[in-house]
């Protein structure tokens, strides 16, 4: 059965699917990764990936979606029926599950922050930020709470469906964080010691990067782009045939860089300013920013209205994950929307509470010495993404037929024969390419 439902503009599938992209993976990773693996070096790795590798992919998952008008399993199915291509589908749906498990975590953070703006118990916190993020992280029942809160947020959007829910939310609040973070950003780039921050965020000293740092930014740049796991498949099925995938696709990638480079440069001179470490991990965007806010004229107001904000960020992303989990099983059907919402999103809520619980009554227990949530995002960014991704470069460019290509491509707006052969040639060859040898290369295979 085929999608009921489909974005009323192309403004906000845009929208919605930057919202989807750009979420934590912008705002939260993409600082603490880009702290710990390089700074510039690992800044300009991804800006590459993200391009040459990340653009390409995204108009792959635009075309299997778009042109068969189904949710991920049944798009492949469609395209490749009697195959084992619908297994990537299925993985896609797998890590969309296992991601929002963690990164449910992290809305519970944000959460947590939002309501402590709220009752004026951020600002001027006793002990330091750094000893509030341990304690917010650490205390079970805040942690396991604040993840419910976040989980049922995102159940209500997805249950009113695409139109209703997803897109209407997405198309108010999305300029309005581009407005308060360039707030932050003119505070943070005016604290003294600032050009510190600057110079490691946009100076690339590549002797810093490692094997390691390498997968880490094409794992960034899939994660930040919600692609790899069939989710964009997902969008696009919802969208028009009058509309064009390569500037839906370049209007999507251009707004995630904006963020993630507008991340950097509110969180990095910062960090340097006020004498933080910038591979700080996870909790760097959270004892930065408080920092930051309180050294504004009316920064309570201000860093309450960015926490909403950013709050809803996190969960445009958490729409899309759930979203196209419900699709897969849904099939088209929205009768069956409201009720697979909840049974769906309290199953992530279960399977989360191991990576919640990581950072207190759980903090002892490591895989590979990584903590449970450090696992999970690290099986997720690094393992399934890329492998999805590798994947559907080979589905696109190999066992989609040529003229279905074409159509998809020049629905909207024709594109030119030079830049269809270099799109399938990126996707074809370089994308699979690149992926395998920084797999092997982080394996220390190659």
């Amino acid at each position: 059965m085929n999608t009921t439902e489909q974005w009323s503009s192309k403004l906000g599938f845009i929208l919605a699917a930057a919202g989807s992209a750009i979420g934590l993976g912008a705002i939260w990773k993409f600082p603490y990764v880009a702290g710990t693996s390089g700074g510039g070096a690992f800044f300009l790795l991804f800006l590459l990936f993200t391009i040459f590798l990340g653009l390409p992919l995204l108009l792959g998952e635009f075309i299997i979606g778009r042109s068969t008008q189904r949710e991920a399993i049944s798009a492949y199915q469609t395209l490749a029926p009697g195959s084992a291509w619908h297994l990537v589908g299925r993985m896609g749906v797998v890590t969309n599950f296992i991601l929002l498990s963690f990164y449910s975590v992290v809305g519970g953070w944000v959460i947590s922050y939002f309501y402590r703006s709220i009752t004026g118990q951020l600002l001027g916190t006793e002990g330091g930020y750094e000893q509030l993020f341990g304690r917010v992280i650490s205390s079970p029942v805040e942690a396991l709470g604040a993840q419910f809160v976040f989980i049922f947020i995102t159940c209500i959007v997805v249950a009113r469906g695409v139109q209703q829910g997803i897109e209407k939310t997405s198309k108010y609040m999305m300029p309005a964080l581009f407005i308060l973070f360039i707030i932050l950003i003119f505070r943070s780039l005016t604290l003294e010691g600032a050009w510190k921050g600057i110079t490691f965020f946009l100076y690339p000293d590549f002797s810093k990067i490692t094997a390691e740092a390498i997968l880490y930014a094409l794992g960034q740049s899939f994660f930040s782009l919600s692609i790899g796991a069939s989710v964009m498949v997902t969008y696009s099925s919802y969208l028009s045939k009058k509309e064009s995938l390569t500037r839906s696709a370049t209007s999507i990638v251009g707004l995630n860089l904006f963020i993630s480079l507008l991340a950097g440069l509110a969180i990095f001179p910062a960090v340097f300013s006020l004498n933080l470490e910038p591979a700080g991990g996870p909790g760097l965007l959270f004892n930065v920013l408080p920092s930051v806010f309180e050294k504004i004229p009316f920064g309570a107001w201000f860093i309450m209205a960015f926490l909403a904000l950013f709050l809803f960020a996190t969960l445009t992303s958490a729409f899309s994950m759930l979203e196209i989990i419900v699709a897969s099983i849904t099939k088209g059907n929205e009768k069956l929307r409201k009720k697979w919402s909840w049974i769906i999103g309290i199953a992530i809520y279960m399977l989360g509470i191991p990576s919640a619980l990581s950072f207190g009554p759980l903090g002892e227990f490591t895989v590979a010495g990584k903590s449970i949530f450090d696992t999970a995002d690290y099986l997720v960014s690094n393992i399934l993404l890329p492998l999805g991704a590798l994947f559907i470069s080979i589905f696109v460019s190999f066992k989609i037929k040529p003229e279905i290509l074409r159509t998809e491509l020049d629905a909207g707006r024709s594109v030119s024969l030079t830049f269809y052969k270099v799109w399938l040639t990126l996707l074809r060859y370089l994308v699979p390419l690149a992926i395998i040898v920084v797999f092997l290369h982080a394996l220390e295979i190659l």
